[in-house]
């Protein structure tokens, strides 16, 4: 894991991450009501809604709410129009960052990024400036004591996963983007509670920070980031040894 997943890892098991339900679904519906614009309300025939809806049941989304984003999606209620943007810019230590939004004003959100950014020590980017070091994959965490390494990773394997591994306290399976439903799909389906199952940006490489006023600085940009109404995914390189990381964790 880069350091921004074991951060977000730490943040999770200490109860910090996404305290805000109100905050998680008004991010989720964003997703659930593009993935339907652009490629339709059938989730069998919608890979990226179909993965939207997932995503939606894992944090406890009431039906109605991910019916009602599909409906906006498709047009069948009315709703505030949302764009797909990218930014792109740069963090403490030289640190890539890639931000995927979803929003009704790009002046306003590409001027709270900008604002974050420098803030912290960074800088917004030209677009193509980092999105070069990133490759898109799909991801999958399960808890350890969810079930046992053989069977997880055998059922991983036997639909379309590339590889799987145990990280900050979790197995991380690995898929080719197309696979990432096949996989979640077959877990679910043996009845393997899942933590989380997402297509991400990985790094291709990690900026290491070692410097603890560098480290802290970079996870409170991403944590600002990440807060903004607009920002619905904040991927980046960098690297922070795990006990830097829970000595700034605190």
């Amino acid at each position: 894991m880069s350091g921004h997943s074991k951060w977000s890892t730490i943040k999770r098991k200490k109860g910090k991450a996404d305290a805000e339900r109100g905050k998680i679904f008004t991010r989720l519906i964003k997703e659930i009501t593009i993935a339907a614009r652009d490629g339709g309300g059938d989730p069998d025939a919608n890979p990226r809604l179909r993965t939207a809806i997932a995503a939606g049941k894992a944090a406890n989304m009431p039906a109605d709410n991910i019916k009602r984003a599909i409906q906006k999606g498709t047009g069948d209620l009315p709703g505030v129009v949302y764009e797909s943007s990218v930014y792109e810019g740069y963090g403490p230590g030289g640190v890539a960052i890639y931000m995927e939004a979803l929003t009704d004003n790009k002046n306003r959100t590409v001027g709270e990024i900008r604002h974050a950014l420098t803030k912290h020590g960074g800088n917004l980017g030209a677009n193509g400036c980092v999105a070069w070091m990133f490759h898109k994959t799909g991801v999958i965490h399960v808890e350890l004591d969810a079930t046992d390494e053989e069977t997880l990773l055998e059922i991983a394997l036997e639909n379309g996963a590339e590889d799987m591994k145990v990280d900050s306290g979790l197995f991380e399976i690995i898929t080719p983007p197309e696979e990432i439903d096949n996989v979640r799909q077959a877990i679910e389906d043996k009845g393997i509670p899942m933590v989380s199952a997402e297509v991400t940006m990985l790094p291709e490489n990690t900026v290491k920070l070692e410097k603890e006023s560098e480290a802290s600085s970079m996870l409170k940009l991403y944590d600002l980031l990440e807060d903004l109404d607009d920002v619905q995914k904040v991927y980046t390189n960098f690297d922070v040894d795990e006990e830097l990381l829970e000595k700034i964790a605190g």
